[in-house]
């Protein structure tokens, strides 16, 4: 293990932080010297893409690609597809793109190296930590969704649901400790700023909400639940998924935190059927429904309406929906993900009318949340460091909320 403490910055330094700040837990695998160097230089190379090179291709846009399109259609764009087809034929968006992706591909590979020389070790530990008791319920029998088990996403070989050998953690221990560089530390040491955001959110907005039973669906590895579970304390917690290694790691993880009142179910969100009617009082999903298909997020809908009880909430956080009052160029660079991230529902999603599908779901138009989450800055990362005001189309640590109340008379 590397064990030294993260160099000291000057004042100046503009920089994502180094590895060695990242937030270290029982169930992190351990990483060496230059493991941490690898990662260190993939932060940076994301930094300098999203800071140095991605404005620019605005530039490119506005003074060379917009102009030849409207000569060549005879009028100005109308819609995003139109802007990214002519903009994957410019050498410089060309250049960032094909960066980009290098930068998500060597990141994967980086993560999996370490993972998995301690594949073993790592998954002894996590039966050791999650132990046999109610912590975990896994369902051997449960059938992977297409959706998932036909996508490597986010250019991770296997995704989230697959494993090399019974108990294997590998590619959740490689999300868990690799989303740090990812993300250059703006999700906080633990990668927890969706779940702090939305507890601040949920404070500030519903201050007398005192839920006693709680649910995340596509709860992953725990990152936004474990914020939730310790925010309430005295509520029952439950997180589902339906990848077993990635619950594994969770619940393993969760026991390693000190987080008690958490349980992880492996199920599918379209079917909850083992929970009863009206038995939760929040239904959470953090950036999880741009990784469904369109049948299974109406179905995944039904089914929040159909577990909440009476004034009970669902909130769904993510990017924002593409609408008239966002510029075509910038939907046409949020859709880079669904082309060259493996994200194939991110583009549709991100175009549906959301209102409509809860209000489908049986929630009332007047009970309809909307509003907006920016995760919280955590000075152990970033001691001195303002708000971010940037933005990088689809990675920038600040989401919108949807949702909705289930009214008394429904």
């Amino acid at each position: 293990m590397d064990g030294s403490a993260a160099p000291t910055r000057g004042a100046d330094y503009d920089g994502p932080p180094d590895y060695r700040a990242v937030g270290r837990h029982g169930m992190f695998p351990e990483t060496t010297h230059d493991e941490i160097e690898r990662l260190n230089l993939l932060a940076h190379m994301n930094r300098h893409l999203a800071t140095r090179v991605m404005p620019h291709v605005k530039t490119a846009w506005e003074a060379r690609v917009a102009p030849a399109l409207a000569r060549k259609l005879g009028r100005a764009a109308q819609n995003r597809h139109e802007v990214r087809a002519a903009l994957a034929e410019d050498p410089y968006y060309q250049a960032w793109s094909a960066l980009r992706r290098m930068t998500m591909e060597q990141r994967q590979q980086a993560g999996r190296w370490t993972t998995l020389r301690q594949a073993e070790a790592l998954a002894a530990r996590a039966a050791r930590l999650a132990g046999d008791g109610d912590r975990l319920t896994l369902d051997p029998k449960l059938v992977v969704p297409r959706y998932v088990s036909a996508v490597d996403h986010h250019c991770m070989p296997g995704s989230y649901h697959s494993e090399a050998f019974p108990g294997d953690v590998a590619n959740a221990a490689n999300y868990d400790h690799g989303i740090f560089a990812t993300t250059g530390g703006g999700l906080g040491c633990y990668s927890d700023g969706a779940g702090q955001a939305v507890v601040a959110w949920v404070r500030r907005q519903l201050p007398g909400f005192r839920p006693e039973r709680i649910l995340e669906i596509g709860a992953t590895v725990g990152h936004s639940l474990l914020p939730i579970a310790e925010a309430f304390p005295d509520a029952e917690v439950v997180g589902v998924d339906v990848g077993a290694p990635v619950l594994r790691y969770a619940a393993a993880r969760a026991r390693a935190m000190g987080v008690d009142n958490v349980r992880f179910v492996q199920a599918d969100g379209v079917d909850l059927g083992q929970f009863a009617d009206a038995s939760f009082d929040w239904v959470q999903t953090t950036m999880f429904l741009h990784e469904l298909s369109l049948a299974s997020l109406k179905a995944i809908f039904a089914e929040t309406h159909r577990l909440l009880r009476p004034g009970g909430m669902v909130l769904h956080v993510e990017q924002p929906q593409y609408t008239a009052a966002m510029p075509l160029f910038e939907q046409a660079m949020r859709d880079w993900d669904a082309f060259n991230n493996n994200e194939p529902f991110w583009s549709r999603m991100h175009e549906l009318d959301m209102d409509g599908f809860l209000v489908a779901a049986g929630f009332d138009r007047a009970d309809l949340i909307h509003g907006g989450v920016t995760a919280v800055v955590d000075r152990a990362v970033f001691p001195d460091q303002a708000e971010d005001s940037g933005e990088d189309y689809g990675r920038k640590a600040a989401w919108h909320v949807i949702g909705a109340r289930r009214g008394a008379r429904a």
